[in-house]
């Protein structure tokens, strides 16, 4: 069995993955280019990361079985997948717990200004010169923009907090529990101290947050972005943080990945930055749960079954 993986690893991280997985399987870890082309030819198995699996790629996926990626898919053409008889799967929920400790850490970073404290510890600083502004998490409002696994793990979280929990789900069949006041986008976006992302991204939720949106935000409010780059207009987000129509924001993941080194957003006083890493608790492009799940669903296609988590059917 040939599996491909195509992303940007480093060679500490390669040789971790390649040690998660089966011995006698093929691993085969390589950036976007040329050298992906030729190895797409003969993999069983595809695990890509800023790639298109679209038609064209498919076209030259003659022995492929499975495209198996992690929580969005949103990279992947799912119908010409199922056209070429193959299986489509995601690893949803997987990385839940530890991406939602990574927004608990987003807004504690933020609130408690634990960049600022510790570049000014670190510089040795006058410390009867220290002037910040900050405050506790118990009391405020956190509008939780989508409410499956992640979502909810959030709300869990905010709770223990003693804040109260607001959330809007395109899902109007979308349960809660008793604590989150489901409502809907416009009184969230207005009513909320903490504005957090958790949707898929899709036709329908691209630049889902605009200019517009912003405006409706509380000056004060802390804008938080762990789902996908793609939902945020960038621009109007950086607007709305130089014009401080918001408070600030706090953001995993970015329109282009990696970021660019030019990017306004890394010259922000406001911002707080992390580089796509809110599901790899375990290092840099690694996480335990989410490779455990990845051999067991390859093995499950490898055994003729279908595969867990699989967004697509196969006649």
């Amino acid at each position: 069995m040939k599996i491909l993986m195509v992303g940007y690893f480093s060679e500490t991280a390669k040789a971790k993955i390649a040690r998660h997985f089966l011995e006698d399987w093929d691993i085969v870890i390589v950036p976007p280019g040329k050298e992906m082309l030729h190895h797409i030819e003969d993999c069983q198995v595809i695990i890509p990361e800023h790639i298109k699996v679209d038609r064209s790629l498919l076209s030259i996926a003659k022995k492929l079985k499975l495209v198996q990626t992690g929580a969005g898919f949103d990279n992947v053409d799912i119908n010409a997948c199922t056209q070429h008889g193959i299986w489509v799967a995601n690893a949803a929920g997987v990385n839940a717990q530890a991406v939602a400790e990574h927004v608990m850490a987003l807004i504690l970073s933020y609130y408690k200004n634990i960049p600022f404290l510790d570049s000014f510890m670190k510089n040795r600083m006058d410390e009867s010169q220290l002037d910040y502004t900050g405050s506790e998490l118990k009391g405020k409002t956190i509008g939780i923009i989508g409410l499956g696994a992640i979502g909810k793990k959030v709300a869990e979280f905010c709770r223990v907090f003693d804040m109260n929990v607001l959330a809007y789900a395109r899902d109007a069949a979308q349960q809660s529990d008793g604590f989150v006041k489901m409502t809907d986008f416009d009184t969230l976006v207005g009513a909320s101290d903490i504005v957090s992302v958790h949707m898929s991204l899709n036709q329908q939720t691209k630049q889902l947050i605009n200019k517009a949106v912003f405006k409706k935000m509380k000056k004060t409010a802390l804008f938080i972005n762990t789902a996908r780059g793609g939902i945020v207009n960038e621009r109007d987000l950086i607007d709305a943080l130089k014009n401080r129509d918001i408070s600030g924001a706090c953001l995993d993941v970015f329109e282009s990945e990696p970021l660019p080194t030019d990017s306004e957003l890394r010259s922000l006083g406001n911002v707080i930055l992390t580089p796509h890493t809110a599901g790899m608790p375990d290092g840099r492009k690694f996480h335990k749960k989410r490779y455990d799940f990845f051999v067991n669903n390859i093995k499950r296609v490898e055994n003729g079954k279908e595969p867990e988590s699989k967004l697509n059917q196969l006649l």
